[in-house]
């Protein structure tokens, strides 16, 4: 197997590995990303550390066999703690010539390459517009290649359950899985289980699965190709004892959704129209209602924005969810939110844009959109989720801030994180701190008229009151209102002092945050990479391995990116030199130099894929090396 691309260690022929990482790819009906999954499952169980990649195509339903419909998987796994899906697979998994034709670019020489020969044909050439079989033509020479014909494998495991030849196919990516477990060392059990679940109610259907799945196992075991199949054993990773589950950002996002709910002891009301990559939290939430969860499908996304607000308004916790243009169309009202000060939680799942952009594909450049993003002053806290597991607790601390401070709050993931999956360790929910839930109480009769204005003397933030609670009449609007009645208002001074007041309120939040730290590293020196969301993996694995080659570099990764920490600007002054990885044309440094006027340098990355480690370890070397010819 190939030089591993982190560490420049070769990998041994067989055996003992620290880390594999393998892509799997096909059409889009070739069930790749349920192969992928399931693969990562048995991973988990094995107790590895992981970090996945689901790489979908753009289009609904492609043509078969084109690159544009080619469908990746990729992940990650060792006996240590993962922080990417890997910058260049060790093993590819090839079910069509469309799907090497688009994934061979990414192998470094001397990877493995398991293709699929059944459907290495001429019609499959011409609609992937490759002119010549590469599988004869010696363009693959300095791969090792491995050619199976998984669909005639495939048809002949499952003859005996009367499939069609379509349904029969269908099962091939089981048999690549089961080829799979036994390369590295995986039990079949638990996919056999899942299978069981799966197909209860279809035996034909189940059962030919199984069989695909133990075919593909028993290959490995009896091929005499000794010289191409190897097996490969990946240990546990070291990780702190505890329950682990594999969970994807969706996933996270949404239960941190429901424990906040459930720790401010109120309704949650879920409003939002369907998006990619957004949709799946929408899906998770409508599973939940025993949580005390409502969830609202909207016709469209000024709708599902301004049902929150109203959910809100009635005294549960609104929750709206999009990706940056349907956050485009929500923009509106969430200035009325800002303007009536109302609790609101906002997830943008970004994507490629501008417009429709990339929709499958990840990337960072909404955050333009969520700092400054509306019309007049208005303000609003944004938090970055950095991880799966790390969505969860995110999606609690918005909550918290919503209600804390009455105001809408942003949270920024990224297809990428929404998508890929880590272990993680289920939080003890009896150690969370409850959410206050500051509602007003109901006023006796001949009490003096309910003022929907007063504030917290230490957040600024106003009083909550339900509709329909006895002696809290009162009305709200977008139009501004007097400081001290909280009457429509057209006075000029009371205006600056309302816009200032709100000001001062968001600003007030960085009292209630915990100061910025140095995620890895020293607190200074001569280099400090600094990111936000989905970069954290690629930063954190590229400083480590700088630092372990001696270099003197630190990482520093925000969470909280409006406001920013109090001490964020005097922990950067002490950095020769600031790098700013992120997905986008450098909004993030903008912000920065917005803030502090901080000289740092830029790294930009915008073709819809992750950062790789390389290109950060790259760029570290380089600043270093231009800080020494100073």
């Amino acid at each position: 197997m190939q030089t591993d691309s982190e560490t420049g260690k070769n990998l041994p022929t067989t055996g003992d590995v620290e880390s594999v990482v393998i892509r799997f790819a096909g059409d889009s009906g070739d069930g790749i990303q349920l192969l992928g999954a399931q693969f990562t499952t048995s991973t988990a169980l094995a107790g590895s550390g992981l970090s996945t990649f689901p790489d979908f195509p753009a289009e609904i339903r492609a043509p078969l066999g084109t690159t544009f419909g080619v469908s990746a998987y990729q992940i990650k796994f060792g006996a240590r703690k993962i922080f990417t899906s890997g910058d260049q697979p060790d093993v590819l998994v090839a079910l069509n010539p469309a799907a090497l034709k688009v994934n061979v670019g990414l192998l470094l020489e001397g990877s493995l390459i398991v293709v699929d020969t059944g459907t290495f044909v001429e019609r499959n050439f011409k609609k992937a517009h490759i002119e010549a079989d590469p599988l004869e033509d010696g363009s693959l020479a300095k791969f090792q290649v491995l050619k199976i014909d998984i669909s005639r494998l495939t048809m002949e495991a499952v003859k005996e359950f009367g499939l069609g030849n379509k349904d029969a196919l269908r099962s091939k990516n089981l048999w690549a899985l089961g080829l799979m477990l036994w390369m590295f060392d995986h039990d079949r059990a638990p996919i056999i289980e899942w299978l069981n679940r799966k197909f209860a109610k279809n035996e034909n259907i189940r059962d030919a699965n199984i069989a695909a799945l133990n075919a593909g196992h028993a290959f490995g075991e009896t091929s005499e190709l000794s010289g191409d199949m190897r097996r490969y054993t990946v240990g546990a990773a070291s990780l702190e004892p505890g329950l682990y589950r594999t969970v994807t950002g969706a996933q996270a996002l949404s239960w941190g959704l429901a424990a906040a709910g459930q720790l401010a002891k109120t309704p949650l009301v879920f409003c939002s129209y369907p998006i990619t990559p957004a949709s799946p939290i929408l899906h998770l939430l409508a599973q939940m209602k025993e949580f005390d969860i409502v969830t609202f499908q909207a016709e469209d996304e000024i709708a599902a924005v301004c049902a929150a607000l109203g959910a809100s308004y009635a005294g549960s916790i609104g929750v709206t969810s999009s990706s940056g243009p349907g956050i485009a169309l929500k923009g509106e009202a969430m200035g009325l939110a800002i303007s009536t000060e109302l609790p609101l939680v906002i997830v943008n799942s970004q994507r490629g844009g501008p417009s429709t952009g990339l929709p499958t594909k990840t990337e960072q450049s909404d955050l333009y959109q969520a700092v400054y993003g509306r019309n007049g002053d208005a303000p609003m806290p944004v938090l970055a989720t950095r991880s799966p597991g790390d969505c969860f607790f995110i999606a609690v601390e918005a909550v918290r801030l919503a209600i804390k401070y009455m105001t809408p709050v942003m949270i920024l993931t990224d297809g990428y994180i929404g998508n890929a999956a880590e272990p993680w360790k289920l939080p003890d929910f009896n150690a969370l701190d409850p959410i206050a839930v500051p509602h007003v109480a109901a006023r006796p009769s001949g009490a003096e008229p309910f003022n929907p204005s007063v504030r917290d003397p230490e957040t600024l933030a106003r009083v909550w009151a339900k509709p329909g609670t006895k002696g809290l009449e009162h009305r709200i609007g977008g139009i501004e209102k007097s400081h001290e009645t909280g009457h429509i208002s057209y006075d000029p001074a009371n205006h600056q002092k309302m816009t200032q007041v709100r000001r001062d309120k968001i600003a007030g939040i960085a009292k209630d945050i915990p100061p910025q730290e140095v995620d890895f590293g020293e607190e200074s020196g001569r280099l400090a990479v600094i990111g936000w969301g989905s970069t954290y993996g690629p930063i954190a694995r590229a400083v480590r391995i700088a630092r372990s080659e001696g270099h003197d570099v630190s990482h520093i990764h925000l969470t909280y990116i409006n406001p920013f920490p109090e001490n964020l600007g005097e922990l950067l002054s002490r950095f020769d030199r600031i790098l700013v990885p992120e997905m986008n044309m450098g909004q993030l440094i903008t912000v920065l130099r917005d803030h502090f006027l901080l000289q740092a340098i830029s790294l930009c990355k915008v073709s819809g894929q992750p950062f790789k480690i390389s290109e950060i370890i790259e760029a570290i070397h380089g600043q270093l090396s231009l800080q020494a010819a100073e």
